[in-house]
C-alpha cells in the first residue's frame, strides 16, 4: 500500500441541479439541492484512500456543523484526519450548479482553509513519511509552496493539481515531480492553448506533465521522451464534479504502486469515468474494487 498525504482544502459542496445554468441576470428554476463534502484536497484523498491508497490529510474545517461532517466524511472513506485543524468560524464552502448535461459552474469561498498558510509543527515529518505528496490550490500559496519545499527536501514525490488556475511561480514549479492542469489551467500558466504546446514549455520547469482532456482524455509529457495520449473511456457523464480529483488520486495510488504511467493513466481514467456517471464530488468516488473490474474489462 502506497502512504499518501494531501495538503489542502476542505470544502462542504452546496450542490444545485438544473437543467440549464443560468446567465448573468438569469433566474432558473432547478431541480435539486444536495450538501456533499468536498473541496480539492479531501477529494483527492477521498479518491486515493478509496482506490487503495493509506492517506492521511492536512488541512483545516471550521468548528461549525459542517466541519464535523467533513470530519467525520473523510473518515468514513478510510483517510486519516489527525492533521484536519478544526479552527474558529466556518469552513470552507463551494457553490456549485449542475447542468443536465453534466458540466459545472463553482464558486468557492475558502472559510477555515484561508487560514492554512503554513505548515504547523509536525507536518514535515508527515510529509516525509509518505511516498507522494498531493497539492492544489484552494489553500494559501505559501502553505503550497512550504509542503512542496519539505517533500524535495526529503525526496517525496510531488503532485500539483494547478486549481484555481493562476500563474505560478517558477520556485513552487520547480519543486514539483508531476503537474496535472487541465486544457485551461495549462492555458493560464504558459499562455498556449495547444494542451502539446503548452506540455513543452511546462516542461521547462517540471520534469513531468499530464494534461487532462475531460472526454479526450489525457496527454502525459515528459522530458526526452514523445508526449503519449490516453483516451478516455466513453460513458454518458451525469455530473462532472471531482471527476478531475479523481483522476489525480487515481493516478497517484498507481504511481505509488509502481505502474509505468501509460498503465497508471488507463486505471485513473476508469476511476474518472465511474464517477461522472454518478451524481456529486466525493460521494461519487469508485472503490479499488469497482476500478479494477472497469479496468480489466
Amino acid at each position: 500500500m502506497t502512504d499518501i498525504v494531501v495538503l489542502g482544502s476542505t470544502n462542504m459542496d452546496l450542490v444545485t441541479y438544473v437543467e440549464k445554468a443560468p446567465q448573468r441576470g438569469e433566474t432558473v428554476t432547478g431541480r435539486e439541492f444536495r450538501t456533499i463534502p468536498g473541496g480539492k484536497g479531501a477529494n483527492q484523498a477521498t479518491a486515493a484512500a478509496r482506490a487503495g491508497g493509506d492517506v492521511l490529510m492536512i488541512g483545516a474545517v471550521g468548528n461549525d456543523a459542517y466541519g464535523a461532517q467533513l470530519r467525520s466524511a473523510l473518515e468514513h472513506s478510510g483517510v486519516d484526519t489527525d492533521d484536519l485543524r478544526t479552527v474558529e468560524g466556518p469552513s470552507g464552502t463551494a457553490h456549485i450548479v449542475v447542468d443536465d448535461e453534466g458540466g459545472n459552474a463553482i464558486v468557492v469561498i475558502p472559510g477555515a482553509n484561508a487560514t492554512l498558510d503554513h505548515l504547523s509543527p509536525g507536518d514535515e515529518g508527515v510529509i516525509a513519511d509518505a511516498d507522494t505528496l498531493l497539492l492544489q490550490l484552494e489553500i494559501p500559496l505559501p502553505a503550497v509552496l512550504a509542503g512542496a519545499r519539505a517533500a524535495r527536501r526529503h525526496g517525496v514525490r510531488t503532485v500539483l493539481t494547478p486549481s484555481p488556475a493562476r500563474p505560478l511561480p517558477d520556485e513552487l514549479l520547480g519543486a514539483i515531480d508531476l503537474i496535472v492542469p487541465n486544457e485551461h489551467e495549462a492555458a493560464t500558466l504558459t499562455g498556449r492553448t495547444d494542451p502539446r504546446e503548452a506540455a513543452g514549455v511546462l516542461l521547462d520547469l517540471v520534469p513531468e506533465v499530464v494534461v487532462t482532456l475531460g472526454a479526450s482524455g489525457s496527454l502525459y509529457a515528459a522530458r526526452g521522451a514523445e508526449p503519449l495520449t490516453v483516451p478516455a473511456l466513453e460513458v454518458t457523464a451525469v455530473d462532472s464534479t471531482g471527476a478531475g480529483d479523481t483522476f489525480v488520486g487515481a493516478l497517484a495510488v498507481a504511481l505509488g504502486e509502481g505502474r509505468p504511467m501509460p498503465d497508471a493513466l488507463a486505471w485513473a481514467s476508469c476511476a474518472a469515468a465511474l464517477s461522472v456517471q454518478r451524481e456529486g464530488a466525493t460521494v461519487s468516488m469508485p472503490y479499488r474494487p469497482e476500478i479494477d473490474e472497469r479496468y480489466e474489462s
